[in-house]
């Protein structure tokens, strides 16, 4: 346990002035003897009197040389090894004296990194919990980056932590200061590093493209290295206690608007660390000029998949579904996203345009694609219902025709000629579409009436159109009775004598 500064400034008094023993202080003060040895040990009073000899000490030389060459091996390990070599020591006595003998790691020192105005800035990703939006609870991760002089921060939130937003993040960041370092110092970010075997580092490639376009270096740290990183792991902790405590906020978008005034606000008048007699904003004034010059030409942020369109007029990206043209079903289209728009491109061809959900399962439909589709099938069942027409009543191809140049709903003239021939036959019809035809007059009443002539020319009734219920038309059917004479073999016995 832990001793008050007080409880070991009586140790050491009752040691030197009053000569007390290990053991009197240890019952005097009601501590551990071991506590009082601690203390002396840590103030230089060299161990009094001769150690007593131990079980062990025949194995200690080849306990410290196997310590030397595996400092970590368990001391379990190397019980069972000096068991195996002789030794019939206890275990637990066997650990306290190992850790007695385990060497020590020497503590490292660290030499404080000085940078150059326009040098370098150090970049990393911070999680500050999750955001629930509709049915769908996304990460909401913090982009960070520093530059490592002035201390100016450049803060941006996100959903997730994907190279698109990795990406936007950087850009967004070389924009607010006008430029950018000549060196990016990364941690062993998957977006950053894709592989690290010692000093062989595989870089990620879309990084390494980013990085040729704005023409600076990216250095990842070394491995267990934080104080080579130490500034943007310090500017994350600053935002989580001065920014992000206690923070309300509606959405994603009014609390980056937030983060942008807190940075040019509270960020940027404290005092710089580099050099306190100013602050973060003047120092980011005389280190801005120092500052590599942006491109003219900045990199796409748009996130570009290749997506399929299924049976349905309808693409996934990104948990949700959004609507395209019907004529691209079965095809493979090209899906450009930036936070607020997702674009459905055929070829060079823009063929839809949603704005972004970030909740889940959601379809989000412009209503022109499902208005086509249902014209579509609109007029694919009346050209089903125009084909079995034009079969039965092949006079009707010419009376559609010359109804289409009058302008007439084709559609209406098909169900009309359909029940006519339902009920006076197609026989009837093709005679009376012709007759329709002959005067003149392309439309189904012009067809109606002449079946009626032709049904009063024969002096025959008009049919009678029955539109009664299949059950009730059931009714009608006619039931011939059964033969009662069959059942008079059941009472015959198999004899052939009646039964008494």
């Amino acid at each position: 346990m832990a001793l008050s500064p007080e409880l070991e400034a009586q140790i050491l008094r009752y040691h030197h002035v009053e000569k007390w023993r290990i053991g009197t202080i240890a019952r005097q003060l009601r501590v551990h003897h071991g506590s009082v040895e601690r203390v002396l040990r840590q103030a230089g009073v060299p161990r009094i009197g001769a150690s007593r000899p131990s079980r062990l000490d025949p194995w200690l030389p080849f306990i410290r040389q196997t310590l030397e060459k595996f400092p970590s091996l368990t001391a379990s390990r190397l019980y069972a090894m000096v068991r195996e070599r002789g030794y019939r020591g206890g275990p637990d006595h066997f650990r306290h004296l190992i850790a007695l003998h385990r060497p020590r790691p020497a503590a490292e020192a660290y030499l404080r990194l000085v940078t150059l105005p326009g040098e370098q800035a150090q970049v990393d990703w911070g999680h500050f919990g999750h955001l629930q939006i509709g049915r769908a609870r996304r990460p909401l991760m913090a982009f960070v980056m520093v530059l490592s002089w002035s201390r100016r921060i450049y803060l941006r939130f996100f959903l997730d932590a994907r190279m698109e937003n990795f990406l936007r993040g950087h850009v967004g960041a070389f924009e607010a200061w006008g430029g950018l370092p000549r060196v990016l110092l990364y941690d062993n970010l998957k977006s950053a590093v894709l592989e690290r075997v010692g000093d062989a580092i595989r870089f990620h490639p879309t990084l390494l493209a980013f990085s040729g376009h704005y023409r600076y270096e990216p250095r990842p740290v070394a491995v267990a290295r934080g104080n080579e990183k130490g500034r943007v792991e310090r500017a994350i902790r600053y935002v989580r206690d001065n920014f992000f405590a206690a923070r309300t906020y509606t959405d994603l978008a009014d609390l980056n608007r937030q983060a942008e005034a807190w940075c040019l606000g509270q960020a940027d008048d404290r005092l710089c660390p580099q050099d306190r007699a100013q602050t973060v904003r003047q120092a980011f004034a005389q280190e801005q000029p120092r500052l590599l010059t942006l491109p003219d030409n900045p990199w796409p942020q748009e996130e570009r998949v290749e997506a399929e369109v299924g049976k349905t007029p309808y693409i996934r990206f990104d948990l949700n579904d959004y609507s395209v043209p019907h004529t691209l079903v079965r095809k493979t289209v090209t899906v450009l996203a930036d936070p607020e728009r997702v674009r459905v491109l055929d070829g060079q061809a823009v063929v839809a345009s949603h704005p972004r959900s970030y909740d889940r399962g959601q379809q989000i439909e412009d209503p022109a694609h499902i208005a086509d589709l249902v014209e579509r099938k609109a007029q694919a069942h009346a050209q089903r219902g125009m084909s079995w027409l034009v079969q039965a009543v092949p006079a009707s191809r010419a009376l559609l025709e010359q109804a289409a140049e009058r302008g007439e709903n084709l559609g209406a003239i098909t169900a009309a000629l359909g029940r006519q021939v339902a009920r006076y036959g197609a026989a009837e019809v093709e005679t009376a579409v012709q007759a329709a035809l002959a005067r003149g007059v392309p439309h189904p009443n012009a067809v109606r009436l002449a079946l009626e002539t032709q049904r009063e020319a024969r002096d025959q009734p008009p049919p009678v159109a029955t539109c009664l219920p299949a059950h009730v038309v059931a009714r009608d059917t006619t039931v011939h009775p059964h033969r009662l004479d069959t059942y008079d073999q059941l009472s015959q016995t198999p004899g052939g004598q009646d039964e008494a």
